[in-house]
């Protein structure tokens, strides 16, 4: 018999765990994986975007899914707790564009090895098997099921996470534990995720990297979304940090609902550019329009902009009109992705959709349902944009949850 089990080794599993240590409690936490927080060292590309270096404001307005939920979690354990936390285990860290925030050493591994350590030296036991059960008995959690074994505690907190990055572990083994105890669990979606666009020239221009643009999404005529960033065109249509981002102000998916617009020059006004346009002619007057765009555009894009522009490739500069040249300033200004879905769950960062709030105290995390059983981190449904917000769910909700274990 224990104080607590934990299901999952991941940011939120191995937060509480720590914390409900340093409370004296005993403290089981169950991971198949041989290494903890396997999701928590590739995220943010390695490095780790641990939280945002903002106030509980900034971050409920950065959580467009069930943000009213996370009040009391946010007032128990906000991002300024996360980072004197990670501070104090000797992991210095940094904040940059956006308030994001990172260890220092642009290391993930920093991250989620300091949660190890500090769970190895709080005395937390640290087994490596799945957990195949819950065990409850007249409504009140007992413990779970190890295959044949059983494990029996006064509470269990379940931090499986979502079901995004199925090879780190997440396999949406939470939802189906919670749902067999009577709890709901709404869509699951992903976010955080690729677009995919039916635009054959997405697949024309596969690893063409975009820097320094702005991308706009759009649904219907509404600009939902606007940020300068990097993003990237693949086999499928488009990815990276933007489209990430974009994904997540995605609600509703359906037949031409969505679409985005790239601008590829903005720090350049459409006076501005149109400039920039006739210099570069005049000093092309007698090559053909595709070459005389060249220091203008990525070689990969040229094509692409040549046949939207409705502009001959061949047509020699000199022979350009005033409209032509207008035409091909919008289409750089407003460089159209059609938008048709999204790529599997599996490769979203993460899932949208989980465990319905209404069933779980939002001040202790506790089931409502199940007594002396625990949600935290990403198997709630509760979500927000990319930028550290989610993490900083994660810890949240975990912390919640160590204080009422």
């Amino acid at each position: 018999m224990t104080d607590i089990i934990i299901v999952g080794g991941g940011a939120s599993g191995c937060f509480s765990a720590v914390h409900s240590a340093r409370k004296g409690r005993s403290v089981i936490l169950f991971e198949p994986n041989e290494k903890l927080g396997r999701k928590l060292r590739i995220t943010g590309k390695g490095r780790c975007n641990v939280t945002n270096n903002s106030d509980i404001q900034e971050h409920m307005k950065n959580i467009p899914v069930n943000n009213r939920f996370m009040y009391s979690a946010f007032n128990a354990f906000d991002a300024y707790g996360t980072m004197d936390f990670f501070e104090s285990l000797g992991v210095p860290l940094k904040t940059e564009r956006g308030n994001r925030v990172f260890p220092t050493s642009d290391n993930a591994n920093d991250i989620a090895d300091a949660l190890e350590k500090e769970m190895k030296k709080c005395g937390v036991r640290i087994v490596r098997k799945k957990v195949t059960g819950i065990i409850t008995e007249d409504n009140i959690c007992k413990g779970v099921k190890v295959g044949k074994e059983e494990y029996y505690s006064e509470s269990v907190l379940i931090a499986t996470g979502g079901k995004s990055y199925t090879n780190t572990g997440s396999t949406g083994d939470g939802y189906k534990f919670a749902e067999k105890l009577g709890h709901t669990v709404t869509e699951i979606k992903p976010s955080l995720v690729p677009l995919v666009s039916e635009d054959r020239y997405c697949n024309e221009m596969m690893g063409l990297s975009l820097r320094n643009v702005t991308l706009n999404l759009y649904d219907r005529e509404k600009l939902v979304y606007s940020e300068l960033g990097e993003m990237l065109f693949t086999h499928f249509g488009v990815s990276g940090p933007l489209v990430l981002s974009a994904s997540s102000h995605i609600r509703e998916m359906s037949e031409d609902r969505y679409r985005l617009s790239i601008d590829l020059k903005p720090a350049l006004t459409p006076e501005k550019l149109d400039t920039r346009i006739q210099r570069d002619f005049a000093e092309n007057l007698n090559r053909d329009f595709a070459n005389g765009i060249r220091k203008l555009l990525p070689s990969k894009m040229i094509p692409v902009i040549v046949r939207l522009s409705g502009i001959s490739a061949e047509q020699k500069v000199n022979g350009i009109t005033r409209e032509q040249r207008h035409v091909l300033g919008r289409l750089i200004k407003n460089f159209p992705v059609s938008i048709s879905g999204f790529r599997p769950v599996e490769e979203a960062i993460i899932t949208s959709g989980g465990i319905s709030v209404r069933e779980i105290n939002p001040k202790t995390m506790e089931s409502k349902i199940i007594k002396g059983l625990f949600f935290a981190g990403e198997v709630i449904d509760v979500d927000a944009y990319t930028g550290g917000f989610n993490l900083q769910i994660a810890f949240s909700t975990a912390y919640s949850a160590s204080l009422y274990m």
